[in-house]
């Protein structure tokens, strides 16, 4: 199985407001940078998007260790979503579906073709990928910024 990291971030400007994600695919010595956003957005969901674009990107099953700074998405991920699917994709108190719904059923798909080590790193800390992906992930915003 190929071994690769993943380093993601989303970002936005307002929350609700334009949003941006980015991401670093490694492989080796090789890597790709990956970037996008949105107008109207939030940060989990940028935040979100950043895991399922790296995870689309990907042509073949991996061992992936993926890194975030995101508490939303791995503890969405390793503590929240067996739960949730149990409860037919409805929160604990089983009355109200899970937000972002569509985001998180769309990455629970992807999760499934691979092997993942999630590794949670303190954002806007010095972590130079972490760096990285939150300058790609601002300047997608930015492009949003000021447009209808």
């Amino acid at each position: 199985m190929t071994a690769i990291e993943i380093f993601t971030d989303g970002a936005c400007s307002g929350n609700p407001g334009a949003g941006g994600w980015g991401v670093i695919l490694r492989y080796g010595e090789t890597e790709k940078e990956l970037s996008g956003g949105d107008a109207q957005t939030t940060n989990n969901r940028m935040e979100l998007t950043a895991v399922i674009e790296a995870l689309k990107a990907l042509k073949r099953e991996c061992e992936i260790t993926l890194y975030t700074d995101s508490r939303y998405v791995m503890d969405g991920v390793n503590e929240w979503m067996p739960n949730w699917k149990k409860n037919s994709w409805r929160t604990t108190n089983k009355k109200s579906a899970v937000k972002n719904l569509e985001l998180w059923q769309e990455l629970d798909s992807l999760l499934s073709k691979h092997k993942i080590k999630w590794v949670w790193v303190k954002g806007h800390n010095g972590h130079p990928e972490n760096e990285r992906v939150d300058k790609l992930a601002r300047d997608a915003a930015k492009s949003f910024l000021g447009k209808d």
